[in-house]
């Protein structure tokens, strides 16, 4: 799979990008929500994992605006905060995220949900 990760912090970077190489995703990064809605006009990705928290435009509303373009079949988007409190979940699935992962981000949860999506997108089985 290759993937978009909007995440502004370059420590999170670095780990998510270690992390997803690892399992065999590639990933482009935006560094904020405006360079992630850019980049998937631009160019296509499988998913996108969302940093919820970022400047310039945030998660909520990139996703927004991400949604107004691609529907929800054609492109996932998994959001993922470090600021995880009651109601963030349905905030952020109220945005147009198909899913919601909590920072710091466990691996092979963050797989098993995105495998979902992506079979569930493609209707023929993972992209991965």
């Amino acid at each position: 799979a290759h993937v978009l990760l909007a995440e502004d912090n370059d420590i999170n970077q670095e780990v998510a990008i270690n992390l997803l190489a690892e399992a065999g995703v590639t990933a482009d990064i935006a560094n904020n929500g405006v360079e992630a809605v850019n980049a998937v006009r631009e160019k296509k990705f499988d998913a996108v994992l969302m940093d919820m928290q970022m400047p310039e435009m945030d998660g909520y509303q990139a996703t927004g605006v991400i949604r107004q373009e691609f529907p929800v079949e054609s492109l996932p988007v998994i959001a993922m905060t470090a600021h995880a409190m009651e109601g963030d979940r349905e905030k952020a699935l109220a945005a147009g995220c198909d899913e919601f992962e909590t920072k710091p981000v466990q691996l092979e949860q963050l797989l098993t949900k995105m495998n979902s999506l992506l079979v569930d997108h493609d209707g023929e089985g993972s992209r991965s």
